[in-house]
């Protein structure tokens, strides 16, 4: 994830916005690098922002913004009454109870809690099935139930294999016919190779020699608990960049997408007919709060991340999911948000600290927002 200097070969800010979301291009112009910006506000999208090597419709990796895209299918199957949350795993799936797992739920798998975190290959992990083919034998790392640590790239390897037994379908069939299709989302789960063309590689980080030196004193082994759940074993970097990973589009961190696909996902999650509101409150409701056995702190909802508590002037039932190349991406009931950032650059140390403004001045622009015609949103 490190590399050279970067350089622009445009700095302008190009796209639009609505009218009182000025301020909005101003902050992603002071902050946003080979980046995108889409917002939709109850529905209707109010920002679309794009600057440096990248396009309006330019299509990168998001990794774990991805997790919401499948959380999303779960939620669907839940809502249709095909998958139970509190079953577990191993009625779907008898093998998996191999090890001590038979109690583990498909509910404890979506909020992190089964102790499955991974500590696999490169080639392992860009397929979901060899990826459950292996877990399925594996003890977890802790009794599961008792902790929660993020698995940042097998998770919903699980979910899919579940998915797959359950209906005789792939979680990515399950997407493309719900969810991407019928919405017309420019987020994919598997990338067509007609769609390769609009790809552009993920770039590395950059750091000086005395911040590369500095980073990697403090980086765990990739076999510790947190060096698993990271994903510290694998050229991240490369991963998305392999033809093989977009292709089939791993369900943890494999989506490809940009900007205006992930805030419109959002917007059918939480302003279109996809969910009811019990499902969708089922889905956001917090899960697993407190420490972390692998990031330290999280907060998780149900697949998702529980953003009311990243962002604290949103609403508590916020929602998505970030990845670690920069994306962003999530739903605020409350305010109407419906928010998607795509970035093209790594960090070399995974902060990313223009979320924090962008959501604020995205924030602070939906409050009291009014259309063109001076009539207050929705």
């Amino acid at each position: 994830m490190i590399g050279a200097a970067p350089t622009m070969s445009d700095s302008e800010v190009h796209g639009t916005v609505a009218h009182g979301f000025e301020a909005v291009r101003d902050e992603f112009a002071a902050v946003a690098q080979d980046a995108q910006l889409a917002v939709h506000l109850h529905g209707r999208r109010v920002v679309d922002l794009w600057t440096g090597d990248v396009a309006g419709d330019s299509l990168t990796g998001v990794y774990s913004s991805t997790k919401g895209a499948t959380a999303l299918v779960v939620a669907v199957l839940v809502q249709d009454g095909v998958l139970e949350l509190d079953l577990p795993v191993a009625h779907y799936w008898p093998r998996f109870a191999a090890a001590g797992k038979g109690r583990i739920t498909l509910r404890d798998v979506l909020t992190h809690r089964s102790g499955l975190i991974g500590g696999l290959s490169a080639d392992e992990l860009a397929d979901d099935r060899e990826t459950a083919r292996r877990l399925a034998d594996r003890r977890p790392y802790w009794r599961p139930g008792t902790a929660y640590g993020y698995g940042g790239f097998v998770t919903f390897a699980i979910v899919g294999e579940v998915v797959r037994l359950a209906t005789g379908r792939s979680l990515q069939e399950h997407y493309e016919e719900r969810i991407r299709a019928p919405y017309g989302l420019d987020l994919y789960l598997g990338l067509p190779e007609a769609l390769e063309e609009r790809y552009l590689d993920v770039l590395p980080g950059s750091a000086s020699p005395a911040e590369l030196t500095a980073f990697l004193a403090t980086l765990p082994s990739p076999y510790s608990i947190v060096g698993m759940g990271y994903g510290f074993g694998l050229d991240q970097v490369a991963f998305l960049n392999t033809r093989r990973v977009r292709a089939l589009g791993q369900a943890s961190a494999g989506g490809v997408g940009n900007a205006r696909g992930l805030a419109a996902m959002y917007a059918a999650a939480t302003f279109g007919p996809l969910l009811g509101p019990e499902t969708l409150g089922e889905f956001t409701t917090l899960h697993s709060t407190g420490r972390d056995l692998v990031t330290g702190t999280g907060q998780y909802a149900l697949g998702f991340q529980a953003k009311g508590l990243r962002y604290p002037f949103l609403g508590a039932d916020a929602f998505g999911h970030n990845g670690s190349a920069g994306s962003e991406a999530f739903a605020d009931p409350l305010s109407g948000i419906a928010f998607g950032y795509v970035r093209r650059r790594f960090s070399v140390d995974w902060s990313y600290p223009e979320h924090d403004r962008l959501v604020a001045a995205v924030h602070r622009a939906a409050v009291g927002a009014v259309d063109d015609n001076g009539k207050v949103y929705p």
